[in-house]
């Protein structure tokens, strides 16, 4: 069971070790950890999927 708690800035989200995605395991976004519970901040400009690679580099 995921807590969710949206606020002004991003998203807070309360989570076990198994329901981490990826980015969270990976720690690319801010994840503290309390006994068995993760809380993880999901700023609101970091969307929930990767970005393409072909963003980051200018075609030519």
């Amino acid at each position: 069971m995921t807590i969710r708690i949206r606020l002004p800035g991003g998203t807070l989200k309360i989570k076990k070790r198994d329901e981490l995605r990826r980015r969270e395991q990976k720690r690319e976004v801010p994840v503290w950890q309390f006994g068995n519970y993760f809380v993880i901040w999901w700023p609101s400009g970091m969307s929930g999927r990767p970005s393409s690679p072909n963003k980051s580099s200018p075609r030519k």
